[in-house]
């Protein structure tokens, strides 16, 4: 693994500090962009941040539902893009999933790491070495993984 990639998904860590701060930072960004961090906006990022995993939109749907949010696709189908709209969590497109980010605020281009053993997603920042190239000016990137998470490689799933 080289400094440009170091997956939180992976690694032991405080996990209820992690949702926590993420959670604040959601607020302190919303407030400072003058959007709404609605209960069902909130929620749907709680419960993104409860694994490091990717869940699709009717998952998380089922949970608001149990929530008492609703059940109709577009609950959660709108929380989800405007947690993705204002970075506060990404599209892993190979898996039609979707998962906190871990950097709210902050420009960059995510980097997921996808366990295909136990299903956890890492985020890394991807720096393209594209930048620049031939005079494209690069905007955006999306970079997705697959493999073994160090828990999975230690039990040869």
């Amino acid at each position: 693994m080289t400094d440009d990639l170091q997956p939180l998904g992976f690694t032991k860590h405080d996990h209820q500090r992690c949702i926590a701060s993420t959670l604040e930072q959601a607020e302190a960004l919303c407030s400072a962009r003058k959007v709404q961090l609605t209960p069902v906006r909130r929620r749907t990022l709680e419960i993104l941040l409860e694994h490091h995993a990717a869940l699709g939109a009717y998952e998380v749907l089922e949970r608001l539902a149990k929530d008492g949010f609703g059940s109709k696709p577009p609950v959660a189908y709108r929380a989800l893009g405007f947690l993705v709209d204002n970075g506060l969590a990404h599209r892993v497109e190979r898996l039609n999933a979707y998962v906190a980010c871990v950097h709210p605020g902050d420009s960059h281009d995510p980097a997921f790491l996808i366990c295909r053993g136990c299903g956890q997603v890492a985020e890394a920042e991807a720096r393209s070495p594209l930048g620049g190239t031939a005079g494209f000016a690069v905007e955006s990137t999306v970079v997705e993984a697959e493999g073994l998470c160090p828990a999975c490689q230690e039990t040869g799933a």
